[in-house]
């Protein structure tokens, strides 16, 4: 992380690192507690069919132990992000993380599937507050290219947290069993709480009001969404229950909506903000991509593992090149992105993305890593390395330090919608055996693929030159 010079003369600029001397614990206290989700996430994928096996749950029950965790997160991460830029982004971040460690506890103590899926949807409540104050507490702090290096290093340390996973998750698995994944979480909360206590400055404390109707009417039509989503995943169909769930959500967005016009400048989202072609260009890329990316993190792992009999240790590792590629290259792109524009990387990057996924198209049975599975998996990574932190950090930049924490929490829900979409998807593959397994991912692959070329248009059509 580059540092200002020792000789700069006169005051140094809010957000400058010559004025925040603890500006590395904060990069390091965010990384910590943002990893918890990553780390979490890649885990549970790894450990799903032990899951099952132990708590005899089914393909059904299995995807709401996904689905439990993205629902909360999905409904939260508005008001998450809003309650930061009120109450303060490091209480925030602190109590977020605490949340999802008592949580993680109560995961791996639980006896039965109910308490699996109840402690799972605390951890997305945890996640929802931890998550959008993260980033908004990295962009209060640094400003520039050295915003963009230190979102480029956030990505990188969080796939760098997403890699160590799977391979540690499923030594987990195999040698002390499942329970053990969500132990894991402990000492990285312990960790990012005590950071953030002793060296991160409040931020936006009392600084925007909280539009308490505003966050009631968006978390409910999030929530109402997002359980319609998962209820249609769940059941491979749109019952009535779900259709209902879905123009109840479409009711209360569009009440929200006239809220926060009325309100104006005082609303939680000003509605000014979609005025932004780059704003709106910037959520509809996140939720065409990360869309395309859950599909693959939580099916390439379960297909492996079921359709081509890796032990969970070795479909942990075959997912390993993916987070280094990531890690090893956000960094570098976030400070390309400061300088150049984020149009060319998020252009350029998805489509990339979309390529990787075509190359999955060829795995079969066999499954062999080297010709049919690393391929593809490379150039997907390739492409998100390209696209995540520019992303991230154009976001951030998109709008004034009062709504970074919502614009942050409004952009993740957007991406955790677009995952819970791919889970919903993930749900019609999961409920398949033998040939007809590896068929069903061939089309998910697909769609994949035809998600992130949209999402690379998209940049094109929307995004400034610089």
């Amino acid at each position: 992380m580059a540092s200002a010079a020792p000789n700069q003369r006169g005051p140094a600029p809010e957000g400058s690192e010559a004025a925040q001397p603890h500006l590395r614990w904060t990069l390091v206290a965010t990384i910590c507690a943002s990893s918890l989700a990553f780390i979490d996430g890649s885990v549970v994928n790894v450990a799903l069919p032990a899951i099952g096996r132990s708590l005899s749950a089914g393909a059904a029950a299995l995807q709401w132990t996904i689905n439990a965790y993205l629902l909360p997160l999905s409904a939260l991460l508005l008001i998450g992000g809003a309650a930061g830029d009120h109450f303060g982004r490091r209480r925030m971040l602190i109590g977020g993380t605490l949340l999802f460690a008592l949580a993680s506890l109560l995961c791996g103590l639980a006896p039965r599937l109910e308490i699996l899926l109840a402690a799972r949807a605390l951890q997305g409540i945890g996640a929802a507050m931890l998550m959008p104050n993260s980033l908004a507490i990295l962009g209060n702090s640094f400003t520039g290219e050295a915003r963009g290096r230190a979102v480029g290093t956030w990505a990188s340390a969080g796939a760098i947290a997403a890699a160590i996973g799977p391979p540690l998750g499923g030594w987990l698995v195999e040698s002390v069993g499942w329970r053990a994944i969500f132990f894991l979480n402990l000492p990285v909360a312990a960790a990012a709480i005590l950071i953030a206590w002793r060296k991160v400055p409040e931020s936006a404390e009392g600084r925007q009001p909280l539009d308490w109707l505003g966050a009631t009417l968006a978390t409910a039509a999030l929530g109402a969404l997002t359980w319609a989503l998962t209820l249609w995943s769940s059941e491979d169909r749109l019952s009535g229950s779900a259709a209902t769930g879905v123009i109840a959500g479409i009711v209360l967005l569009a009440t929200f909506l006239a809220v926060e016009h009325r309100r104006g400048s005082r609303a939680m989202m000003p509605l000014s903000l979609f005025g932004s072609r780059a704003f709106v260009g910037l959520n509809l890329l996140t939720f065409l991509l990360y869309g395309a990316l859950g599909g693959l993190i939580l099916l390439l792992p379960y297909i492996l593992i079921v359709g081509a009999g890796y032990s969970p240790l070795q479909a942990g590792l075959a997912l390993l090149p993916f987070s280094i590629v990531i890690g090893s290259a956000s960094r570098l792109m976030g400070g390309l992105a400061a300088r150049i524009g984020p149009r060319w990387p998020l252009t350029v990057g998805p489509a990339i993305v979309g390529v990787g996924y075509l190359l999955l198209l060829r795995l079969d049975a066999e499954a062999h890593y080297w010709g049919q599975v690393l391929p593809g998996i490379a150039v997907i990574a390739l492409g998100m390395a390209g696209a995540v932190a520019p992303l991230t950090s154009a976001v951030l930049s998109s709008v004034d330090a009062d709504h970074s924490g919502t614009a942050s929490g409004f952009n993740s829900a957007i991406a955790r919608t677009g995952g819970l979409v791919a889970t919903a998807l993930a749900g019609a593959v999961i409920a398949q055996s033998g040939a007809a397994l590896f068929g069903a991912f061939h089309i998910a692959a697909a769609i994949g693929a035809t998600l992130a070329m949209a999402a690379g248009v998209t940049a094109f059509a929307t995004l400034p030159r610089r």
